[in-house]
C-alpha cells in the first residue's frame, strides 16, 4: 500500500533513497530529502507491505503532468511487481496528470506499461505519454 511521506519516516525514505547509485553520497541524499519536505510539488511516497515500508517513489508534480524522479525498492523485494504496483497508484493518485520520468527512471518506466504485473489490478488502458 502506497502512503504519503511524513517527517516520521525521513530514516527509513533515506534509506530507500539510498539504495539509487545517484543518492548514496550523504550530502545528495541530505539534499534530495530537503527537497521534498520543503517543495509542495515534489511528493514522496512509501510503500507498506505487512508492517514493512519496502519500497519508495518520489515524483515533481505540476498542473498537467508529473515527473518520477525516485523509485527505489529493498533488493529482498524486487522482482515481485511491487515497483510496477508504484508505479500504477501513483499513477492513480496524480491522474488526469501525464506521467513522465526522468534519464534514471525512464526504462522502468516503459517497462511497467509495456508489461504490466500479473496481479488483481491491471493497468488500465493509458495513452499516457511517457517521455
Amino acid at each position: 500500500m502506497l502512503f504519503r511521506y511524513k517527517k516520521s519516516c525521513e530514516k527509513i525514505a533515506m534509506g530507500m533513497l539510498a539504495f539509487m547509485p545517484e543518492e548514496r553520497d550523504l550530502k545528495k541524499l541530505r539534499k534530495t530529502m530537503q527537497v521534498y519536505q520543503e517543495n509542495p510539488n515534489w511528493q514522496l511516497f512509501l510503500w507498506k507491505e505487512e508492517e514493512d515500508f519496502v519500497g519508495l517513489i518520489g515524483a515533481e508534480v505540476t498542473d498537467d503532468h508529473f515527473t518520477v524522479h525516485h523509485l527505489s525498492l529493498c533488493p529482498s523485494f524486487r522482482g515481485e511487481g511491487i515497483g510496477h504496483q508504484m508505479v500504477y497508484k501513483l499513477q492513480k493518485i496524480l491522474q488526469p496528470r501525464e506521467i513522465r520520468g526522468t534519464q534514471e527512471t525512464q526504462r522502468f518506466l516503459d517497462k511497467c506499461f509495456n508489461n504490466p504485473p500479473v496481479s488483481n489490478e491491471v493497468y488500465p488502458s493509458t495513452n499516457k505519454h511517457i517521455s
